[in-house]
């Protein structure tokens, strides 16, 4: 009879940890699947922002053939776009992003100087590609910024920060803008 007791308490432990076991493994996989998401939203944000750079050169081309002069413009043009490429984290692509938008805005002011791009239908449909890849860029961000704030949540809630400790898993930066209204609308120009 006094066995009943000992099995019992052995049960009791054994569920115990049977189930500390389950939460440790499902907040382990919920951490890495946020991990992933985070890290792949991420993916399409540097995948916009270097097709951006891909179209900002023949932009660029086409608007210096009549703006030759316009030297200044152009130059802060291919050094944003050049920072944008080399920027490692979302911090470092939210300081550069700014400067993207003015110079790419810059560049869309020498152009309205010159009718002749008005009616340039490669100008034109570069402007098109380039206000698309803007707006997949701003998805991008927007997708990435809630896919990094739902593993910050995890990250720092309990039981998973327990795990996201042992795991080495960290919270992600936000991809943010210092000037909201830059990026509010994709450049444009009205001719």
């Amino acid at each position: 009879m006094e066995l009943l007791p000992l099995w019992i308490a052995l049960a009791v432990v054994i569920v115990i940890v049977a189930v500390i076991a389950l939460v440790w493994i499902s907040q382990r996989r919920r951490l890495v699947r946020l991990g992933d998401n985070a890290d792949r939203a991420w993916g399409e944000v540097r995948g916009g922002i270097e097709r951006r750079a891909e179209l900002v050169p023949r932009l660029l081309e086409a608007v210096r053939t009549p703006a030759s002069h316009e030297n200044r413009a152009f130059e802060q043009a291919e050094t944003a776009i050049a920072d944008s490429l080399s920027a490692a984290s979302p911090a470092d692509a939210s300081a550069v992003e700014n400067r993207v938008q003015g110079a790419i805005r810059g560049l869309f002011s020498v152009a309205e100087g010159y009718p002749a791009l008005q009616t340039d239908a490669d100008f034109l449909a570069l402007q098109k590609q380039l206000v698309d890849e803007e707006n997949a860029i701003q998805s991008a961000r927007r997708f990435y910024n809630g896919a990094a704030r739902e593993l910050g949540t995890a990250v720092r809630t309990f039981p998973s920060n327990v795990v996201a400790r042992s795991m080495g898993e960290h919270e992600r930066e936000f991809f943010e803008v210092a000037d909201r209204a830059a990026i509010a609308e994709p450049p444009r120009v009205q001719f």
